[in-house]
């Protein structure tokens, strides 16, 4: 057997490979200067800037933003004079963290049973998936919440497989596991809503544990009363910014969900997209998180002491039972409470979208990987050949309840940076072009695996060259392209001081994608809005913003004419609308 590397070798490699991933987000990200994924960038930046004691702005009647992540992003305006050098700062911060799925990964595929060299290699590839890459380059909770998953599935199976306490050190790390993951669940919850789909999931996991004698009722409780705090703690940060950014109420997601729950015609909207997600992580990484789920759904079902080569966990078979249950039941539960809750908002991406599920993506390609790496030719077969017949019957499903609508309905490219890349089309969605490829590929990774010196190391070329060209292309393609629009379409920095202006208020007929860039853009502003149609455009603030009717000239934007004191200092007519900027 070769001689195993020493620890401090193994540190430099993943110090080193750490800092690739950092400058790989970096160069990416380099390019980005304006919020285009509107309006959730707006909305953390802005909930940031209010916990910096900054001002305020009015973003009511939309989507409430939790302050967990923001909180995250609160050194950025520590060094940051500007919009556009915090905004930066955020998508350092994001690169720091997103870097991290790096030493995850591998922990992951440890556990796996993957061996050490490959499971580096994978942990590479795992850390380029564009689910973890693509979205460091926003300043969205995307760009953390994988890392988020990963480590809490490491620290609660840590939890669960422990031996007994057999003294003080050992008593200590299991104590410590469970606090860390159940502070990683808090922290999640206070980030986004997809969290409390993962803090059902470990409550319950805590709860069998208990039930099953896998833990002691006060490691349980201890593990249980950190998860509350920590809860509680968001919900009180979370609450303490709706004043400042929901003066006039949210858009009440949770009665969305309601009414589809309440509904046939709810249940056949959050099923059918629901299976959507599914898919386009089936077709994103090639079939890699079909097999993985497949496999995670066989240990979940299958009956007990039957052996299965898919059975990679480490640790008890009812632990690893519960654990498997848990990762299905974040996949669903992401999947159908996001569509339950998803308002019609006429675009492709209503029936098809990888961002909800993109945080658990990096669990089920590594399983994936882990079962093409260690599985009998029996078992690859039929993992495979599962993975194919439930990515066809999602896309069957996707067919039949979206239809016509899948080219009648607006196609967003942010929607789709890993399908365009597999039909080379930026423009328009294509279905089956994209399962069709996403076979291929899978064929293709099944068939090389299989090659008995070269077959890892070409699969792993294989994938991260898919991974890294499907973010490249995104960014080239996708993401310069809105940021040079979004520029274009609202800086006025050219055209005042915006450092002075100490209050700003934006029409609500102003297309809501240009209403946050005017936000974003006079940082120091406290904004506001108001509805022209009905009431005066207000004199106490220092800039105002209106819509610019087409058949009118600039100045007639103002109802029944500007008061004096009042000049126009900007103008444009955009593709997503037109306005005239006015100041005093």
């Amino acid at each position: 057997a070769p001689s195993r590397p020493s620890r401090r070798g193994w540190a430099w490699l993943f110090v080193l490979g750490w800092v690739a991933q950092v400058a790989v987000r970096l160069v990416l990200a380099s390019g980005q200067t304006v919020p285009v994924a509107t309006p959730d960038e707006s909305g953390y930046l802005f909930a940031a800037r209010v916990l910096t004691g900054g001002t305020d702005a009015d973003m009511s009647f939309g989507t409430v933003y939790r302050g967990g992540y923001p909180l995250l992003l609160t050194p950025a305006f520590w060094f940051g004079d500007d919009p556009v050098s915090v905004y930066r700062g955020a998508l350092v911060i994001n690169a720091l963290i997103s870097a991290a799925m790096l030493p995850l990964a591998y922990l992951l595929l440890r556990r796996l049973r993957v061996r050490r060299r490959w499971s580096y290699v994978f942990g590479h590839v795992t850390a380029v998936l564009p689910a973890v890459l693509f979205y460091s380059e926003f300043a969205l909770t995307d760009a953390i919440l994988p890392v988020m998953l990963v480590g809490w599935l490491l620290l609660v199976h840590t939890w669960l497989n422990a031996p007994p306490p057999a003294g003080p050190r050992s008593s200590a790390r299991l104590s410590l596991a469970g606090a860390g993951a159940s502070l990683l669940v808090a922290y999640a919850y206070a980030c986004h809503t997809r969290g409390a789909v993962l803090l059902a999931a470990h409550m319950a996991l805590l709860a069998a544990a208990l039930v099953c004698r896998w833990r002691s009722w006060r490691a349980t409780a201890l593990a249980a009363l950190v998860a509350a705090a920590g809860t509680g703690a968001g919900m009180l940060l979370n609450r303490s910014l709706l004043p400042h950014m929901y003066p006039q109420g949210d858009n009440d997601l949770g009665g969305n969900v309601v009414r589809r729950l309440t509904s046939e015609d709810g249940w056949g909207w959050m099923l059918s997209l629901g299976t959507g997600q599914v898919w386009y992580q089936a077709a994103a990484t090639g079939g890699m998180a079909a097999i993985g789920l497949v496999a995670v759904a066989f240990i979940a079902v299958r009956p007990a002491g039957t052996p299965s080569a898919a059975s990679a966990m480490l640790g008890a078979p009812g632990r690893t039972r519960a654990l498997a249950l848990a990762v299905i039941a974040i996949v669903a539960g992401i999947a159908f409470a996001t569509s339950a809750a998803l308002p019609v908002e006429y675009r492709v991406g209503n029936y098809v979208y990888g961002r909800y599920l993109a945080s658990i993506t990096p669990v089920l390609f590594a399983v994936g990987v882990a079962v093409l790496l260690r599985a009998s030719p029996r078992a690859l077969l039929w993992a495979s050949a599962s993975a194919a017949a439930l990515t066809l019957v999602a896309a069957c499903v996707v067919q039949w309840y979206a239809g016509d609508l899948l080219t009648q309905y607006t196609h967003t490219a942010y929607d789709f940076p890993e399908t365009s890349f597999l039909t080379w089309d930026w423009e328009t969605f294509r279905l089956w072009h994209a399962t069709a490829t996403a076979l291929v590929l899978m064929c293709a990774s099944v068939a090389v695996v299989r090659l008995r010196r070269s077959g890892p190391l070409l699969l792993a070329g294989v994938l991260a060259a898919v991974a890294v060209g499907m973010s490249v292309t995104a960014t080239d393609r996708i993401a310069r392209p809105l940021v040079r629009d979004e520029t274009a379409h609202t800086d006025l920095r050219q055209s005042i001081d915006l450092h002075r202006q100490r209050s700003i208020a934006v029409d609500w007929n102003v297309p809501w994608t240009i209403r946050l860039s005017h936000y974003y853009w006079a940082w120091w502003s406290d904004g506001s809005v108001f509805d022209a149609r009905w009431t005066p455009p207000p004199r106490n603030v220092d800039m105002v913003v209106l819509a610019w009717p087409k058949d009118k000239p600039a100045a007639a934007s103002w109802p029944k004419g500007a008061p004096p004191g009042w000049r126009i200092i900007d103008r444009r007519r955009t593709v997503q609308g037109d306005w005239v900027a006015w100041a005093r």
